[in-house]
């Protein structure tokens, strides 16, 4: 392994380090992504049994905001109540998208990966043609011994180079489809407790 990765020139170490970061940032994202840790189950439904029965307090709120991602949102709508609700929908919005931020932490430095390790691949493949030609030029094709270091340069940088950036591709499709549903989760639970109190909030006027 360690005689490929020599063959493969300078160019090898770049495309070391982007592997072991794209591997680093994958292990944890898919540990912070966690549904559980983002989306706690019945925490909305905690949530509007302590709102309905009036004992929501700022110590509760920011426990929950402290608590997860969806505990953030829900607090950002439930301190704001004495607002209408397009307002409160605002500050659930404004709150939603800090929180979406955080959970694409990393992710552009994935994609970022998974697009310039083919370029390095290739800047690989293209000095190590420049060699051969250099070589030719210096010995003539007679010697097949001195092109062979050329092309084995351009062929292992290559592959390397694809090598890191087709997982990181899939690594990086995947982080976002997972962000896409948490957030489409916790979209959901919002405006469901958002529901809940306004109805329950008619109901008493009624």
């Amino acid at each position: 392994m360690w005689e490929i990765i020599k063959a493969g020139g300078f160019l090898m170490a770049p495309i070391i380090l982007c592997s072991l970061v794209a591997l680093a940032i994958f292990a944890e994202r898919l540990w912070a992504l966690r549904r559980e840790q983002i989306l706690p189950p019945q925490l909305a439904a905690r949530a509007w049994k302590l709102k309905k029965n009036n004992q929501l307090n700022a110590e509760q709120l920011e426990a929950m905001r402290r608590g997860s991602p969806l505990g953030q949102i829900l607090a950002a709508g439930l301190a704001n109540l004495h607002l209408n609700r397009e307002a409160v929908k605002e500050r659930i919005e404004d709150t939603g998208r800090q929180v979406v931020h955080e959970l694409e932490r990393y992710l552009n430095t994935l994609g970022t990966i998974a697009a310039i390790t083919p370029l390095l691949g290739l800047l690989g493949t293209v000095i190590g043609m420049i060699k051969v030609f250099f070589a030719i030029t210096e010995y003539g094709v007679g010697n097949p011994a001195v092109l062979a270091g050329g092309i084995s340069e351009a062929l292992i940088t290559t592959a390397a180079g694809l090598s890191v950036a087709i997982p990181s591709l899939i690594f990086y499709r995947y982080l976002r489809g997972r962000v896409s549903e948490l957030v489409l989760g916790m979209e959901t639970e919002a405006t469901r407790l958002l529901d809940a109190v306004y109805a329950d909030s008619k109901e008493k006027r009624a």
